[in-house]
């Protein structure tokens, strides 16, 4: 009788202990999880969500002069002329046409030439000049890139069109402006191109 109740009373005492580790490692790996959890949560609020990519910029505004994406058309391989001369532009990769608002937000005018829009920048850092001359017959007659801008007028539409890789993509644009009246620095942004076929 005393032998099993001895063997009885261990048998208890390992149980309990059995458990009480059970418990413990419980406890454990749940505090641990949470911890995780609320670092990562933490995380996520500092830097956003990692897997969502950047939202597209479609105006950026740089001192007094806000700039505001408009159109950007893919003609694809050829600039078709409507008269014998010129004749058509032709390319092997593809011509963009561009064409970005100005505003002036400010209380007094935009000066000429302190503002204008630059290049074309593609997800790989490529960067594609405006063809300005070869161009010159798709481009509107009156040149208003870098026009005078006055207070909250109408956004002033500056076109320029440009020769682009066929394997560019994620497109966007520079666009810059002059800060200081006495200074012929100008600071620079991005507007992103949202492009559509012709």
């Amino acid at each position: 009788m005393n032998k099993s109740s001895g063997q009885i009373s261990r048998f208890i005492l390992v149980l309990a202990v059995v458990v009480l580790i059970v418990i413990a490692i419980i406890y454990f790996a749940t505090k641990f999880s949470t911890v995780k959890k609320a670092q990562q949560e933490k995380l996520q609020n500092t830097t956003g969500n990692v897997n969502e990519p950047p939202k597209p910029v479609y105006d950026t505004q740089i001192g007094d002069v806000k700039f505001i994406f408009e159109s950007a058309i893919n003609f694809g391989s050829v600039l078709r002329s409507n008269m014998s001369y010129p004749p058509d532009l032709v390319t092997t990769e593809k011509f963009i046409k561009v064409t970005i608002g100005a505003q002036n937000k400010g209380k007094s005018n935009v000066l000429q030439s302190s503002w204008d829009i630059g290049n074309i920048i593609d997800s790989d850092g490529r960067n594609f000049i405006p063809i300005i001359n070869q161009a010159y017959f798709w481009l509107p007659k009156i040149d208003l890139c870098g026009s005078i801008l006055k207070p909250e007028f109408e956004p002033t539409p500056c076109v320029k069109i440009y020769e682009v890789s066929k394997a560019s993509d994620s497109l966007k644009i520079e666009v810059n402006a002059t800060l200081d009246l006495n200074s012929s620095k100008k600071q620079k942004s991005f507007v992103d191109l949202l492009v559509t076929e012709y």
